[in-house]
Formats: C-alpha cells, sequence, structure tokens
C-alpha cells in the first residue's frame, strides 16, 4: 500500500534561518539533509513525502522546492509565504505558483505572541488568495491557543482548507485533554478541515500504541480516515528514538482500519489536499 508521510523537515543550521533551534534542543541542534531524510524514508517503507517549512524565510522555502526538483521521494512542499503582507504574498505567490511542487503554506503562528494573527485584516486577504489558487492553509502546534479560534477562521473565509498540524498538538498526561478534545471536536465539524497525525511526541510521555490510542480514536472519531493523514514530522522525532519507532506506533494503528480507511490515511487524504503523486 502506497504511503506518503504528509509532514516532513530538513534544515541547514548554517543558514541561519531557524532562529527558534538552539544548543537547549539536543539532538535536533544540527542540520538534517534530504539525503538523510532519503534513507529514513527508504528503511521505513515510506513512498513519498510533503517538505514543511520549518522557518518563516523565503530562502526556507525555495531550499525546499530545489530539493523537491531533484529529489523523487519529494512529492510536494508546504512553503511559507508573507501572510501579513498581502503584495509580497502575491509577489511569492505569483514565483512559486510556477513550479508543481509548491502545494501548501504555513506560518509558525505557534512562535507568535499574537493568538488573533490569523484573525487579522492582511492576514485574511491572503487567505483569500491561497483559496483562489486552491492551496491549502497548515497550522501548527494549535493547541491551546488556536485551535479554538480555527471553527470561526474555517467559517468566515469561504473555500479555505485547513489543515491542523499534530492534531493540534494534544497536551498527552500534561492536562487539558478533555479541552482539547472538545476544541478539535468543533474544528472537526468544518468539512474543509483536515487534519495530520503526526508530531504527537511529549517530553516525558510515552509514545507507545496504548498511549497513542486515545487520542487516535478521538481523531477518527472526529474527523474520520478520509481526512485524516499520515505525517512522520521526522526530524523531531529523532530525540524519541527516531523516524523508525515512531512510524511503527502510528502504523499498528492504522493496520486496525479496513484497507480503503488505512489508504485513505497513508496516502488518498495527502492527495487530494495537497494534489501530489508518486
Amino acid at each position: 500500500m502506497t504511503t506518503i508521510d504528509a509532514h516532513l523537515h530538513v534544515w541547514d543550521l548554517a543558514s541561519g534561518d531557524y532562529e527558534w533551534l538552539g544548543p537547549e534542543h539536543g539532538a535536533l541542534h544540527r542540520s538534517f539533509t534530504s539525503a538523510e531524510a532519503s534513507r529514513q524514508l527508504a528503511a521505513a517503507g515510506v513512498d513519498a513525502a510533503v517538505l514543511v517549512q520549518a522557518a518563516d524565510t523565503e530562502a526556507d522555502t525555495r531550499t525546499m522546492l530545489a530539493i523537491a526538483a531533484e529529489e523523487p521521494l519529494v512529492a510536494g512542499v508546504v512553503g511559507w509565504v508573507a501572510l501579513e503582507d498581502p503584495d509580497r504574498a502575491a509577489r511569492q505567490l505569483d514565483t512559486y505558483g510556477g513550479d508543481p511542487a509548491f502545494v501548501g503554506v504555513r506560518q509558525l503562528v505557534h512562535d507568535d505572541p499574537r493568538d488573533d494573527v490569523l484573525d487579522l485584516a492582511p492576514v485574511r486577504t491572503v487567505l483569500g488568495r491561497l483559496v483562489e489558487r486552491g492551496l491549502p492553509l497548515d497550522v501548527p502546534d494549535a493547541w491551546p491557543r488556536h485551535l479554538g479560534r480555527l471553527p470561526a477562521l474555517a467559517d468566515e473565509v469561504d473555500g479555505l482548507v485547513l489543515v491542523v498540524d499534530h492534531l493540534g498538538k494534544p497536551p498527552r498526561g500534561t492536562g487539558g485533554m478533555a479541552d482539547w478534545e472538545a476544541a478539535l471536536r468543533e474544528v472537526a465539524r468544518r468539512p474543509r478541515v483536515v487534519a495530520k497525525v503526526s508530531g504527537l511526541q511529549v517530553p516525558g510521555q510515552p509514545f507507545t500504541v496504548d498511549a497513542l490510542r486515545p487520542v487516535w480514536e478521538v481523531a477518527l472519531d472526529a474527523f474520520g480516515p478520509e481526512r485524516l493523514m499520515y505525517g512522520g514530522d521526522w526530524p523531531m522525532t529523532v530525540p524519541d528514538g527516531g523516524y523508525e519507532p515512531h512510524w511503527e506506533v502510528v502504523r499498528t494503528l492504522v493496520d486496525e482500519l479496513t484497507n480503503d480507511e488505512q489508504a485513505a490515511v497513508l496516502s488518498a487524504t495527502a492527495r487530494a489536499v495537497y494534489g501530489v503523486d508518486v
């Protein structure tokens, strides 16, 4: 069965783009190349991946698009555009729009101190342009500040496809799970909202089938397999054992589904949302 990893990162510390990443991040504080990513995917039997931005810079997006042009395993790129600058965003979209690998947009809103950044008028203008171009918006680490605001965003920007990265980042084992579940279920009521089963590791919490099952079952019930997609979130998984241990846990849960449901989570949703193929 074809597997598309809908959430993979690469970065080069020498570029200076990754201000959020420092020595305090331990094993993550090094460069991770496309060659290393390809080896991880191949070892896990994963057929393709979507590269997702890790810096709000044009250089990061250009680098990923260059990788996509050379690396057969890269099916698409979710890059950055200047959401608060409609003129600059329009120029970026014109530039990237000619590249078939450019399949979505994301900004590191979880690092922005403003809870209402996605509600700002210039941002709404740019989001309208994403709709015109058929591009979805990924929203990272939405819990607790942004997840509750996404239903209004989905209602007010007609036609916008929202991708909730990492199921909104549920606070497994740290309290607040009931509130996270309520917020996730509310946004899932919007048919153009999908979610990634990715990035669910929590420091100090086990990452096992049993530990992940409550979150997985909420996501399945809220979205259904047809609006979920698998994401490995490598190399963010490196401190917790790397790509394959993370993949094996998620794959064990996915294997409990019917063949059609497995195909949805592992590739069909990513194809539909991002327009990618392998």
